[in-house]
């Protein structure tokens, strides 16, 4: 066997030669910017670039209001708060999510319930949701998960059953929509994270963006020591220092210049490897397009493992062949209940202060989420979106890298059993 069909597992040569682009992009632009802003000494509080890019944001996802805010944790605890979410309310979190998420509801009083995801989206499931609503659910936090979005035509007519709010969790999603309505504009209010992964970053950053000129309004007192948007009237609310600065700003202001273009890319990108994977018919296949769907982005290209076709091997098993060719995976987030970065119950933690009557006993609670155990402990798997940006060529290697593994299952197996043997003497 040529070193070519080898597998670099057992010392082949890669599948994978080329390479994505390094993350994230910048450009003259924002540099240009950038200079100018220092220059000028007007830094922070309610800038110019701040102001442009709440206009321009506001109008990319197709809602009246925009801002901008330090970081993603914090906009969802002003996004909640600006809802009427109070202590002692219950929000509704899947058990399949960043662990700020929850850390948002639970942060500002309220008691999150965690919530099973649909198998194929690993979004929050709505059949779940109504199963988990009670007199004292108040709101529920639906996340556009990786390179998938919530089904938001079942979860908003459960929120007008019921008279619940919705906090769209947009962190994974900037550009997605859904029946050509933005997301972070269908729910009550939207949240997005800027942080360095993000698809639209400037390092650390967040915003809300609403309809809503009340929640707008409480939104921008709470991120803005109590101000209101008008920038000279108190607003009388209990203010937080929750700040943008300029120049995160100007790097945001670029950036969405390049969004559509980079969104267009991953979305043409993630077809391109959902039909080659589907023609493989191996373990990895990536997740089914929703038609509801009307454009889609990408924090990470969801995907599924099938550990009936992967030939004995388990999900780590196949996804370390795979990353020796170069075709870099990994597994979702653990459950958030079960994350080892939140510990529930350490006396950091706001939950052994409250009444374990009425909050979730989240020690047990991955035994009533089967999905989002699945998912993350056997069968989910995601890839990062600059691996999208990648030219048709670099993703043909991926494919290729994919067949080799596939092909070649009783190797890999038996490479595995190896290991394990020579480990156990």
């Amino acid at each position: 066997m040529s070193s070519a069909t080898e597998l670099a597992l057992l010392g082949g040569r890669p599948a994978v030669t080329l390479s994505a682009p390094s993350w994230p992009i910048s450009g003259e632009l924002e540099a240009s910017w950038m200079d100018a802003v220092v220059r000028s000494c007007q830094w922070s509080w309610n800038g110019p670039h701040e102001q442009a890019f709440c206009r321009e944001y506001a109008g990319f996802i197709g809602t009246k209001h925009c801002a901008a805010m330090a970081n993603g944790t914090v906009t969802l605890q002003c996004a909640l708060q600006a809802c009427g979410v109070v202590p002692g309310d219950e929000v509704l979190v899947p058990g399949l999510t960043w662990v700020a998420t929850a850390q948002a509801a639970m942060d500002i009083g309220a008691n999150v319930v965690f919530v099973d995801v649909d198998p194929e989206t690993l979004c929050l499931d709505p059949q779940a949701v109504k199963a988990a609503i009670t007199p004292k659910t108040k709101a529920m936090i639906p996340v556009h998960l990786y390179g998938c979005m919530c089904d938001m035509d079942a979860l908003m007519a459960l929120a007008r059953e019921h008279k619940l709010k919705v906090v769209e969790d947009v962190a994974h999603q900037q550009g997605s929509r859904w029946r050509n309505q933005g997301a972070g504009g269908i729910g009550d209010v939207g949240s997005y994270s800027f942080q360095q992964s993000k698809v639209l970053t400037c390092g650390e950053g967040g915003a809300i963006t609403t309809n809503d000129d009340q929640v707008y309004e409480t939104a921008y007192c709470l991120k803005q020591v109590g101000w209101k948007p008008d920038g000279r009237t108190p607003g009388n609310r209990y203010g937080h220092n929750y700040r943008i600065t300029e120049m995160q700003c100007v790097l945001l202001r670029a950036g969405l210049r390049r969004l559509p273009e980079q969104t267009r890319r991953r979305e043409e990108s993630a077809a391109r490897l959902l039909a080659g994977l589907a023609k493989l018919g191996g373990a990895l296949r990536v997740a089914k397009p929703d038609p509801r769907v009307t454009r889609q982005a990408y924090y990470a290209l969801t995907m599924h493992f099938d550990p009936a076709k992967a030939g004995g091997l388990t999900r780590e098993q196949y996804l370390q062949a795979l990353s020796r060719e170069g075709f870099a995976a990994g597994k979702p987030y653990w459950p958030v209940y079960a994350s080892p970065l939140l510990n529930l119950y350490d006396t950091t933690s706001p939950i052994p202060f409250r009444d374990p009557a009425v909050v979730q006993d989240y020690r047990t609670v991955g035994t009533k989420l089967p999905v989002t155990e699945r998912a993350c402990n056997v069968t989910g798997v995601c890839m990062g979106h600059p691996a999208l940006l990648g030219d048709d060529a670099y993703l043909d290697e991926l494919l290729l890298a994919a067949r080799k593994v596939q092909e070649q299952l009783p190797k890999v197996k038996a490479h595995f059993d190896e290991q394990a043997r020579l480990a156990a003497k």
